[in-house]
């Protein structure tokens, strides 16, 4: 039987570029908004200030001015532990890893994880609530340097180490649902198909449903033999995607290939409707209604697929076979027209394979109703020679 030709599916990789830009979306807008943003203090004012002042003016030499003025705070022994200083150190820190991108400030590479541990540090203070718009926004900042380092590990294939930083970004940004994409490639790349799979799977039924996320998915779960799973991913990224053409044909293949004919038969008006000229979708649905004992439209469809591809063996082949049991089930006065085009068809079929016993016996099966004795000889010969060969 033809299966169904279910569009490539997609790479969640697709263009690394466009990730990239999509990855640095996560912050809403770059936070530094200075006076009206954080909570702050007269001693603080030098920081807030050089913070509004790169909003307003993108340079970068207001970051190293905050920079420099929140160190200096912290510099003594008494101020090294108090929270706001050290939240605004949090917020001009993770601006800076966020914004300077190329390191024209020359920031050390301990930079992201010292900033890392003090965000974690600060997180955990009984007192943060106080600053959890500061806090929340340093996270951004961080999450957003994890996905940007991540992908220069996913352009080089180096999947190990890109995880370790999608897994630190998912840390501080647990509510961007597009990493789950990401980590659910990554898991994929490393061989981690169940990972990736219920990765995948999380994405699928909500706003970030897409197609791609839920045909990976379930062409993973069809590796491991998990129909059930694999069906169950598609129907519900169909509840958000109903006119989607690459799930509906996934749903229909699962069921083709399990020969669910009473469930595909249900999908099969759209099907036929976005493949009009599609010789497979055709077969696929005459097959169905041919099951399903509905035989006008199983010859009407059988007809039409030939009539797309005229070369194709089963749609021939099967529509002699309907025509031979219309011949065994219908009026006497229809049977000897049945049997009639049940030979020439199956005849056909044997032009395109002449090697297929299963068309030989079929058709040796036919001359014999016929009383066709030089073509029931004719076939038993050739049937014995392939049997010898």
């Amino acid at each position: 039987m033809i299966p169904i030709h279910l569009q490539r599916i997609p790479k969640v990789q697709k263009n690394k570029r466009m990730l990239m830009r999509k990855a640095l979306m996560i912050c809403v807008a770059l936070c530094l908004t200075g006076h009206a943003a954080f909570c702050q203090t007269e001693i603080l004012k030098g920081v807030t200030n050089n913070l509004a002042y790169y909003k307003q003016k993108k340079d970068l030499k207001y970051l190293s001015a905050a920079r420099a003025t929140v160190d200096s705070l912290l510099k003594a022994a008494p101020d090294t532990l108090a929270i706001e200083p050290n939240v605004y150190k949090a917020v001009v820190y993770s601006s800076i890893l966020y914004v300077d991108s190329l390191n024209k400030l020359k920031a050390p590479e301990a930079m992201l994880p010292q900033t890392a541990a003090l965000v974690d540090r600060l997180s955990n203070d009984h007192k943060i609530y106080r600053f959890q718009a500061e806090i929340d926004y340093s996270k951004r900042c961080l999450a957003n340097v994890y996905i940007r380092k991540a992908f220069v590990y996913i352009k080089s294939s180096d999947f190990i180490n890109a995880m370790s930083l999608l897994l630190s970004a998912q840390k501080y940004a647990p509510d961007f649902k597009k990493l789950n994409g990401y980590i659910a490639y990554a898991n994929n790349k490393l061989g981690n198909l169940h990972a990736a799979a219920t990765f995948y799977e999380s994405l699928v039924g909500g706003d970030s449903t897409k197609a791609e996320y839920a045909e990976t998915a379930s062409s993973i779960y069809k590796t491991f033999g998990d129909t059930v799973a694999a069906l169950n991913i598609i129907k519900k990224a169909r509840k958000v995607l109903p006119n989607d053409r690459s799930l509906l044909l996934d749903e229909a293949n699962i069921y083709t290939n399990r020969k669910d004919y009473h469930n595909l038969e249900n999908l099969l008006p759209a099907l036929l409707d976005i493949n009009t000229n599609n010789a497979d979708i055709a077969f696929v649905a005459a097959n169905c209604y041919d099951h399903l004992n509905q035989y006008d439209k199983a010859e009407s469809l059988y007809l039409r697929s030939i009539e797309l591809n005229s070369s194709g063996y089963d749609p021939i082949f099967n529509l002699g076979l309907l025509y031979l049991r219309h011949s065994q089930t219908g009026r006497d006065n229809e049977k000897a027209q049945d049997e009639a085009r049940a030979a020439q068809w199956l005849e056909r079929a044997n032009d395109i394979n002449p090697n297929e016993i299963n068309c030989l016996q079929v058709l040796k099966q036919v001359y014999a109703q016929l009383g066709d004795q030089n073509q029931v000889n004719k076939v038993s010969n050739k049937l014995k020679q392939l049997n010898n060969q």
